[in-house]
């Protein structure tokens, strides 16, 4: 099956820089537009020129830095500001400018204090401005979603006729509803005249939590391109998460036949790049690379996925660049985990010595939250010093010998296949043995 490609436009130097605290210097830019590249993001939006000197002098840098990505600077819809963009970007080999404008009634009124045919006029005027001095040309109507769509089509077909070639259709308020926002893409595709000169783009911002589930219904009804951030930094409540779209796209592209040019093994070390270089981290329950995505507390939970990961993973650790699953043990915990912490520390007991071990280990979960390698140990000691303790040369021959066999069962979390869907999962085989339940209920 051929799938169709999307084009993802990054946005964290520009708008996820907006974010309270997460202001970056000229080389931190640099820095993370190169491994931007790395995770094989199509379009890379460097800054906002006329904003400072410091963002222009970034825009300029990234451009010269970083030669096979789209660069693009914001502008507003005037000269001073496209002039400035377009400076910026002189070094840059496929440059783009973005030019923006809003198109509310609210933001009419309120902000621009100009009429409707004011901005239609500006619109069309500064898009061909624009296009004077590249050929890459992205218009978007700030405020989209709280626009007249009537009004938003005019607009639309003006810049077209500018010469716009990518018309981004911004939710920058997080106001819309998928469902909604999908027929907003539908309509602009069929309503729009001229619009298969350009792209249909998506942004948007996560005020009600929908960013990335409004991105992907966009993608759904025809929409080209998706802008979006690492970590989903943004003004406000931030922007659509880039690694939850690119994975969504991934583990189900059984209800989005699309695909991406992302390096998805980038994801989490790009993450982790973000929150070094602006010192804020992600929420530890954050969707793909949070620090608890692959970590497993409770019993069930664990005892599935020392049986097979597939039990409670719909995508490996490594897909999107995290070492390994992790099991936390706490008080959730079950034997089966606990069992298996004690071996990779070099112990291994029967059933009913296990039992007393888990008896105390859950005593003192219930203290202390996370129980830590130390105290497990010192917890083991406690009841039966090193008698247990499996000789060093022992586990190495072990670990050999499945090896040379083929067995993953040494290692923490076996290997699990690419297709997540469930209905390319082999049956499950009728069981060997009718305490497999009671092994099963023991373990958690």
């Amino acid at each position: 099956m051929s799938y169709a490609r999307i084009t993802v436009f990054d946005t964290t130097l520009r708008d996820g820089e907006q974010s309270p605290g997460c202001s970056m210097h000229v080389q931190e830019k640099v820095r993370l537009a190169l491994q931007l590249d790395r995770l094989g993001v199509d379009v890379i939006e460097a800054g906002f020129p006329i904003a400072s000197d410091g963002d222009f002098a970034a825009v300029r840098s990234v451009a010269a830095a970083v030669p096979r990505p789209v660069i693009a600077a914001l502008a507003r819809a005037a000269k001073h500001d496209i002039a400035r963009a377009a400076q910026a970007l002189e070094a840059a080999v496929r440059p783009r400018i973005h030019v923006f404008l809003a198109t509310s009634d609210i933001h009419l009124q309120h902000k621009l204090r100009i009429s409707r045919q004011q901005c239609l006029e500006q619109a069309h005027e500064m898009v061909r401005y624009a296009k004077s001095f590249c050929p890459d040309i992205e218009f978007s109507p700030e405020d989209a979603t709280r626009t007249d769509p009537e009004f938003l089509f005019q607009v639309l077909e003006a810049v077209i006729e500018s010469g716009a070639t990518t018309l981004n259709i911004p939710d920058t308020v997080g106001y819309t509803v998928p469902s909604e926002f999908g027929a907003l893409i539908q309509s602009i595709r069929q309503r729009v005249k001229g619009i298969e000169k350009a792209i249909v783009s998506a942004h948007c911002h996560n005020d009600l939590g929908l960013a990335v589930a409004n991105s992907l219904a966009a993608i759904g009804a025809g929409a080209g391109q998706v802008e979006c951030t690492i970590n989903g930094i943004g003004e406000r409540a931030g922007n659509a998460s880039l690694e939850e779209i690119v994975m969504a796209l991934r583990v189900r592209a059984d209800k989005y036949p699309y695909e991406t040019q992302i390096a998805t093994e980038q994801l989490y070390p790009t993450s982790q790049m973000l929150e070094e270089i602006t010192g804020i981290s992600v929420q530890p329950n954050k969707a793909v690379i949070g620090r608890n995505a692959f970590a497993h507390e409770a019993g069930i939970h664990q005892d599935g996925m020392l049986k097979n990961p597939l039990t409670y993973e719909i995508m490996t650790p490594k897909s999107v660049g995290v070492p390994d699953s992790k099991l936390v043990l706490g008080k959730h915990s079950g034997r089966h985990a606990l069992s298996l912490r004690c071996e990779q520390l070099g112990y291994r007991f029967e059933r009913r010595e296990l039992d007393e071990i888990y008896r105390r280990f859950v005593v003192l979960a219930d203290e202390v939250k996370h129980v830590h390698d130390h105290q497990l140990l010192a917890l083991i000691r406690e009841a039966y010093g090193e008698d247990h303790r499996i000789p060093p040369a022992r586990v190495e021959a072990e670990q050999a010998a499945s090896a040379a066999v083929g067995d993953d069962s040494h290692r923490r979390f076996p290997g699990t296949p690419s297709d997540y869907s469930a209905a390319h999962l082999s049956p499950v085989p009728a069981p060997e043995h009718q305490g497999e339940q009671e092994d099963y209920l023991w373990g958690v």
